[in-house]
């Protein structure tokens, strides 16, 4: 009798030492993790921030990458075919996507983080504005065309107000747990985390800034990537390329008026950043006579171990660097 139940126990502990080695322990199936697929580097942050290991995350456009000159591999349209999610800027920002989602066949979700939004409109003032009359964020109604390459209406550069980000954690949560339930949890708990720290963040940006004197809050950029920044912060801007970088030659006049305008505002510098080459706005600052700071972080993240290696990351840098060159 006794041989019988030790020879059922070993039966039991063999098959539930199999079983151990085969499933997840406290789950009864093996674990298939969420495909989501973010468009450029610092989309790519924010999700890693809300859903950490709970999902399989592909960047399309990587860190220190143009997302406006981007163009498509055949990587990438696998990985569209593959997702369960796609997420996106939208306001025609990748202005790739739409050709590369019908030829990958997808049948991912998609989240366009900007929908609803109450976007600026685009202004390009290097093109239709008085001369030394920089244009101040959130204010003007027309529509940009440079080089012959018209625009979408509306600006995305909505990352550079951290109000704006905030929001759309909210909504890359929502749409993580509505795909996902069974991590709603950890989804939630770890978006509650980061949009924590963006408060901190934007509340020190808004208490920086007193640092510049209100005559040279003035960003004069490579392209038109900070009127949210403007907009929230308090700052006038103004660029060299105007709305994209897909215009990357600018005519002498336009380079000439935008000389004109630098010298008019008196602003001590202007910036380069981290997507272009600072050749043109080296030739700028020296024919302005102000000098070139240090390059920000516009459009892409900075690469790992770089001062812009995360959102919050690139932020500070650019905050740190606006308020040293002008103050």
């Amino acid at each position: 009798m006794f041989s019988r139940h030790l020879r059922a126990l070993s039966l039991f502990l063999c098959a539930a030492l199999l079983v151990a080695l085969v499933l997840p322990v406290g789950r009864g199936i093996a674990e298939t993790r969420l495909k989501v697929v973010a468009t450029f580097s610092i989309l790519g942050d924010w999700i890693a921030n809300v859903a950490a290991d709970k999902i399989e995350l592909k960047v399309l456009v990587g860190p220190g990458s143009d997302s406006h000159t981007y163009e498509p591999t055949p990587a990438d349209s696998a990985a569209l075919s593959d997702a369960d999610l796609i997420f996106e800027i939208g306001a025609e920002f990748e202005p790739w996507l739409e050709a590369l989602i019908e030829s990958s066949g997808t049948k991912a979700k998609r989240v366009v983080l900007t929908e609803g939004f109450e976007l600026l409109p685009f202004e390009g003032e290097h093109e239709h504005g008085d001369e030394g009359d920089m244009h101040h964020g959130g204010e003007g109604e027309k529509k940009d065309e440079h080089g012959g390459h018209e625009h979408g209406e509306f600006d995305p550069h909505v990352w550079h107000d951290v109000s704006l980000v905030i929001r759309m954690i909210e909504r890359i949560r929502d749409a993580l747990i509505e795909a996902d339930s069974a991590n709603a949890e950890a989804y939630t708990l770890n978006a509650a985390q980061y949009i924590a720290a963006l408060g901190l963040l934007d509340a020190e940006i808004l208490i920086a800034v007193d640092e510049v004197p209100e005559a040279r809050r003035i960003l004069i950029t490579t392209h038109e990537t900070f009127a949210y920044f403007g907009a929230r912060y308090g700052f006038k801007v103004d660029s060299a390329l105007g709305v994209t970088t897909e215009a990357a030659d600018p005519s002498a006049g336009e380079i000439a008026a935008l000389i004109e305008r630098i010298k008019a505002a008196g602003v001590p510098a202007i910036f380069a950043d981290n997507v272009t080459n600072p050749r043109l706005m080296e030739q700028i600052a020296r024919e302005a006579g102000v000098k070139l700071a240090p390059s920000l972080f516009t459009d892409a993240l900075g690469e790992p171990g770089s001062e812009g290696e995360t959102y919050l990351k690139m932020m500070r840098h650019n905050l740190r660097t606006i308020i040293e060159a002008l103050k």
